[in-house]
């Protein structure tokens, strides 16, 4: 495979070939339809070749294609189970692998960054990758001092093609703002763009990794791989060997999935307030099950700074939707502009959107599911309901985008799991707000 396209109009093309190919399978769909053809049949395999083109599409191009892709792998479970299945697995597919980048250009990366004696530094190294992403692959190597290390190495033109496609992305501001009346939509993808292009300096993730494994040294729960050597387009981090969240998700048992939940919630609401810093992105690849029950995690490219751990903001909201109290939740959000100030929405209709995402909060423990993830998702997508006008009205501030979309995320990966959490005594430890917003 040649490195990384990187032209604009050639990555846009790209793009656009994914709504024209739905559109021309949808249209020979109809025609086997008018030839008597079984339409289960029919649209199982319409599915299953859009599925195909999507990996094939956004794994060709990685860059911020790709990572938007790895993206939406995780809320698969909140896709219908008649349509999920050749999704799920194109999706699955793009959180851990995409066509590798040729030897030749893994050794001119590891060249331009480590120096030109840069096999010295290591005793072997492996020129298969174990594993690629969206903006680099991992190699497997032994460090000189005798360390099983991980080597991630950058796509070359993966920052090129990555601003290409978040420039496309601005493009589409004004449909987004049209999608959502309500919201801030400028400032929310700058945001988003921010963030993304951050992880472009291999040398930031590395500072993160360092931060994250010194909290966690010696952890009874977590482990978290030490960085050995760094650079913009290179980094080293110890090798951890255990059982990725995919295979978990694919035949683990019943314990493994419950025990991988609760690791994964406990990680995301205490690393805040532990180290100042949230892992902001979670999809399965990032996260293994180690053999002595604990949870390793990888991949600190993106995080979102918080040194003054989760604001109290999101644990007011869960506790006054708990308790049904309308006219103060609708309050609280105009304050902290989830409502625009020239909004007109009802107290009784922002509750009756909210309050079935705080289910996980309302019993000792909640078994979380795809069904149940789905039912949210049908609600708030269904043209003709209420939910959907009222989703369309509501502001995400820029500020608690990445919070948001991480909280999402590892709600996806508990439905992906099917596991049964205790999430209220979670959130009752470690998201501010939530304990103190009893009347």
């Amino acid at each position: 495979m040649a490195d990384i396209p990187r032209q604009a109009a050639h990555r846009t093309a790209k793009l656009a070939s994914l709504p024209l190919g739905v559109a021309g399978r949808v249209a020979a769909g109809w025609g086997r339809r008018l030839t008597g053809q079984n339409a289960a049949e029919i649209n199982a395999d319409v599915a299953a070749k859009t599925a195909e083109q999507l990996f094939a599409v956004l794994g060709q191009l990685k860059g911020g294609a790709m990572k938007f892709g790895q993206a939406l792998s995780v809320f698969e479970a909140a896709v219908p189970d008649a349509m999920a299945g050749p999704y799920r697995e194109a999706l699955t597919k793009l959180q851990s692998a995409a066509p590798p980048m040729p030897t030749s250009s893994v050794h001119r990366v590891l060249t331009e960054q480590l120096g030109a004696l840069w096999h010295k530094r290591f005793a072997s190294f492996d020129d298969e990758p174990a594993a690629s992403a969206s903006i680099g692959q991992v190699h497997r190597a032994v460090w000189h001092d005798g360390r099983e290390v991980a080597v991630k190495v950058q796509y070359p033109g993966a920052d090129e093609a990555l601003r290409s496609d978040l420039r496309q992305l601005m493009r589409f501001s004004r449909l987004f703002q049209s999608l959502a009346p309500g919201a801030e939509v400028k400032p929310l993808l700058e945001e988003l763009q921010e963030r993304m292009v951050e992880e472009l300096d291999y040398r930031i993730e590395a500072d993160n990794q360092r931060t994250f494994a010194k909290v966690f040294a010696d952890d009874e729960r977590v482990v978290v791989p030490a960085v050995i050597a760094s650079a913009p387009k290179v980094v080293v981090t110890e090798w951890v060997t255990g059982t990725p969240f995919s295979k978990v998700i694919d035949g683990g048992t019943q314990a493994e999935r419950d025990l991988a939940g609760r690791l994964l919630a406990e990680f995301h609401f205490s690393t805040p307030a532990k180290v100042g810093l949230l892992h902001a992105d979670p999809h399965p690849g990032n996260f293994m099950l180690l053999p002595d029950d604990r949870l390793c995690v990888i991949d600190f490219g993106a995080v979102s700074r918080l040194p003054d751990g989760l604001p109290p903001t999101f644990g007011k909201m869960i506790r006054l939707a708990l308790e049904d109290r309308s006219i103060e939740l609708l309050e609280l959000m105009r304050e902290e502009r989830f409502v625009q100030p020239d909004q007109e929405l009802r107290a009784e209709d922002v509750l009756a959107y909210l309050a079935p995402f705080v289910d996980p909060a309302r019993t000792e423990t909640f078994h979380f599911t795809r069904s149940w993830l789905q039912r949210q998702a049908e609600r708030v997508s269904d043209l003709r309901g209420p939910d959907f006008r009222t989703g369309r009205l509501l502001n995400l501030p820029p500020d608690y985008l990445l919070i948001h979309r991480v909280t999402l995320g590892a709600t996806g990966i508990l439905c992906q799991l099917d596991a049964e959490v205790a999430t209220r005594d979670i959130i009752t430890e470690w998201q501010p707000g939530f304990a103190e917003a009893e009347a």
